[in-house]
């Protein structure tokens, strides 16, 4: 039998620190999650962007119920040419602790990342439940090989770790990045709409000299123009299409930079790189 979702949700709280008791029947990581919570199936991936003036790149692996999924992209801002792949297995990307080992035809991504304890959050979703956890403006470095040239990768990233048994249908617009604040300060950000976004405890987050602060709830432009106050202008599309009869989505991530205000009146951002997407996935 399911284990029911508590009273106590949502909550938020550093990743490692302990939690409220009334959690404490529920499974969440570290500890594994089961594969159905009632009816649901359980969504988990681990998404990292590094983000940086010459180079921007993420990778993800993905798993919904039985299902199994890869992806990486590339976007070389010095030559303006997109470099992606997903597969439908995870042999060619590896996301271990602290690192991101990509290997892929013509492009080999080899990173290191100063992970933290990040920020989680458990909330409710419909019957169920989603756990995520963020980290937002890590260091991150490496090397990037694009058909045999080889380029040191010095950026921020963020961290996207989520397991979750969302809804059969579910959309969200999400916008993850790095830049500088007004005063100098370095600056992170993940905001989000749709999932995980109650009005206090969600994973909405921005970080300011790696101090976490939780902001209010934000909107998206209908064309992801903007998050409340933060002005983005594309580069790079990325876009997919998945009809697989049980499970199908949809959904658009574009790189580019972002400049205007932060949430929550935080100040100003002085530039920033990152993404914006929109996902809207039957799952």
């Amino acid at each position: 039998m399911s284990a029911p979702v508590p009273l106590a949700l949502p909550f938020r709280g550093r990743f490692g620190a302990p939690r409220p008791s009334a959690l404490d029947g529920l499974p969440l990581p570290p500890a594994s999650m089961p594969s159905h919570h009632g009816s649901r199936p359980l969504k988990a991936w681990r998404y990292v962007g590094v983000f940086a003036p010459e180079l921007m790149v993420c990778a993800a692996v993905v798993r919904v119920g039985p299902a199994r999924q890869c992806f990486w992209a590339v976007w070389d801002r010095q030559r303006r040419r997109l470099y992606e792949q997903t597969r439908l297995a995870r042999r060619t990307v590896s996301l271990g602790p602290g690192s991101v080992r990509v290997h892929d035809g013509a492009i080999s991504l080899e990173l290191e990342l100063s992970e933290s304890a990040g920020i989680e959050s458990v909330c409710r979703s419909g019957a169920s439940y989603a756990w995520t956890r963020k980290q937002g403006g890590i260091e991150a470095h490496g090397t990037v090989s694009i058909d045999g040239v080889r380029r040191a990768l010095q950026g921020r990233a963020v961290v996207d770790d989520t397991a979750a048994y969302y809804e059969r249908h579910t959309s969200w617009r999400w916008s993850a990045g790095v830049g500088l604040h007004s005063d100098g300060r370095p600056v992170a950000w993940n905001l989000v709409d749709g999932v995980n976004d109650p009005p206090r405890d969600s994973e909405r987050t921005v970080w300011i000299d790696g101090e976490p602060v939780e902001t209010p709830r934000v909107s998206f432009a209908n064309d992801l123009s903007a998050v409340d106050g933060l002005r983005f202008i594309p580069e790079a599309r990325r876009e997919r299409r998945d009809n697989l009869i049980v499970v199908r989505s949809r959904y658009v991530q574009p790189f580019g930079t972002f400049t205007g205000s932060l949430p929550g009146g935080l100040g100003q951002l002085a530039q920033g790189l990152g993404v914006m997407e929109e996902h809207d996935a039957w799952w």
